[in-house]
């Protein structure tokens, strides 16, 4: 992959799948606007990438607000940088049942993971229409392929969405340069579960379950440049989106309720 001369545009860039992607977009030679709420881990990442003769410019923002994609795409057009690759990846988990968090936790939720990788993908699908260039990569989940598991109630369907958005935007570019493409990981190795605190649960899982962040992002970056639209990595994973699809949905939300229980918080 050779993305010299591109810009990219990194959400959750902070950490985890968000930090591995700038990290190998600038590898591949491409610009990238790092957009996250901690701007300091933002200045950190940057100064380490600066031997690779690319830009990386933080932007801090808070995603889960209303304005936010306005706002970053008016700093895109202050700072003349258009956008060729966008990776949406922001989000975060709220463990535990629907009805034990507030609603107004929810409807952050759902600004970040739904409306903001929709409000951004319009904003910038419009230049990389003009330019005839663009990717697009909309990190969503196994969770958004499987029947959904009880606790972290929107989180299943937030990603479900992700992935049917995804099929659309990429049947609406078909047969051009703009690839659309939905990563849809299991459990994988990043700080996320710590900030969710779910890390005991997460340590019951067996190791063979857990993905390595690099493996994950080199093949999201690789299936969205041959314009693979939904994209799981691991063979694990992908033998279990097979078994749930094949088998009788009545059985397959048995099998995801009696894993699930053991590594989610439906409390």
């Amino acid at each position: 992959m050779d993305y010299r001369g591109k810009w990219a545009l990194v959400t959750g860039a902070s950490a985890g799948i968000g930090q591995e992607f700038v990290r190998q977009l600038a590898e591949s030679g491409a610009n990238v606007v790092m957009v996250a709420r901690r701007e300091d881990r933002l200045k950190e990442l940057s100064a380490l990438l600066q031997s690779h003769g690319t830009r990386t410019v933080p932007l801090a923002a808070d995603l889960s607000e209303g304005d936010a994609p306005e706002k970053i795409v008016a700093f895109l057009q202050g700072q003349g940088i258009d956008i060729d690759i966008l990776v949406n990846n922001a989000g975060f988990g709220l463990p535990g049942k629907y009805v034990s968090t507030r609603w107004e936790e929810q409807e952050k939720y759902l600004q970040l993971m739904v409306s903001t990788y929709a409000e951004l993908s319009h904003r910038l699908l419009t230049g990389m229409q003009e330019r005839g260039y663009g990717r697009v990569i909309n990190v969503a989940s196994v969770a958004g392929l499987v029947p959904p598991a009880a606790g972290h109630t929107l989180y299943g369907p937030s990603k479900s969405f992700l992935v049917s958005f995804s099929q659309a935007l990429a049947a609406e570019y078909d047969g051009t340069d703009i690839n659309v493409s939905a990563l849809c990981p299991g459990f994988t190795y990043t700080e996320f579960h710590d900030v969710n605190d779910t890390r005991e649960q997460l340590n019951q899982m067996p190791d063979f379950m857990m993905m390595q962040v690099g493996e994950t992002v080199t093949g999201a970056l690789k299936a969205v440049e041959k314009a693979h639209t939904v994209y799981v990595p691991g063979l694990q994973y992908k033998f279990l989106v097979w078994l749930t699809g094949i088998l009788p949905r009545a059985w397959a939300e048995r099998i995801v309720k009696g894993s699930g229980k053991n590594y989610r918080d439906a409390h």
